[in-house]
């Protein structure tokens, strides 16, 4: 003989409990238009640090003669070249609140250094996921856990 399940009727079910929705809250930055993004917005982020034309260019992986050309013209600078230019700048504004000066931050970025297993340096600006770590270092430096 099979036994029969019995369940409980609506009635006996607890009352459900109804939250507010959160309040959205906007960002307070509006995001940037890449087409917006121009020579003379990047030279602003540039002039807060001594990196030389070369290095600008192999950070942003264009030639040294087409940097030179968007400054020419002031161009704007295309989506993948913008996404690099705002990662420094978030990098660059760590650093320059992390050290005394432009130049410390910079001799920083220069050294080889041993962290969480593998070797950041300079060349490490050269990819996203090497400004990204030098970023969270500069973080663990500002709080003081060093790795």
């Amino acid at each position: 003989m099979a036994k029969v399940r019995k369940y409980p009727k609506q009635d006996a079910l607890p009352p459900k409990v109804s939250e507010e929705p959160a309040a959205y809250i906007p960002a307070k930055k509006q995001p940037i238009s890449v087409a917006d993004f121009s020579y003379r917005k990047f030279k602003k982020i540039a002039d807060l640090v001594p990196f030389t034309q070369t290095e600008w260019a192999n950070i942003l992986h264009l030639s040294e003669r087409t940097l030179q050309r968007y400054a020419k013209n002031n161009s704007s600078f295309e989506g993948i070249y913008t996404d690099r230019i705002l990662e420094m700048q978030e990098l660059i504004e760590t650093g320059l609140e992390t050290f005394s000066s432009s130049d410390a931050f910079y001799r920083w970025l220069k050294k080889d250094k041993q962290i969480l297993g593998h070797n950041l340096n300079f060349e490490s600006l050269y990819n996203s996921r090497g400004i990204i770590e030098l970023t969270d270092q500069l973080a663990r430096i500002q709080y003081g856990v060093y790795s």
